[in-house]
């Protein structure tokens, strides 16, 4: 198995306003996304576990939602781990955006 992908994003939106823009976020960046469907997305408390497809292969994680920083794990399969420098990057850089105080 190999390690998972992992991305901390600061925000300073608080708990609340973090998870309520993440309960559509995940859809809405699939959306944007091609080759990417999201097959499972579960929230227990301030955690979110989800699983994704993309190229065929199922990618499973989980969101963390806390006062400061949303910490994204993902387990890619062997298949997708030469994408992952560009899943982390893509991770990062819509997590922020959708964490921006507007």
């Amino acid at each position: 198995m190999s390690a998972p992908l992992i991305v901390s994003i600061p925000h300073s939106l608080g708990r609340d306003e973090a998870m309520r823009r993440l309960k559509t976020g995940l859809s809405r960046a699939a959306a944007s996304v091609p080759v990417l469907s999201v097959d499972e997305e579960r929230w227990e408390d301030n955690r979110m576990n989800f699983r994704v497809r993309a190229l065929g292969q199922v990618a499973a994680g989980q969101v963390e939602v806390e006062d400061a920083y949303v910490r994204v794990e993902v387990t890619l399969p062997w298949l997708l781990q030469r994408f992952a420098e560009v899943a982390q990057a893509a991770i990062q850089k819509h997590g922020q955006l959708l964490l921006t105080k507007r």
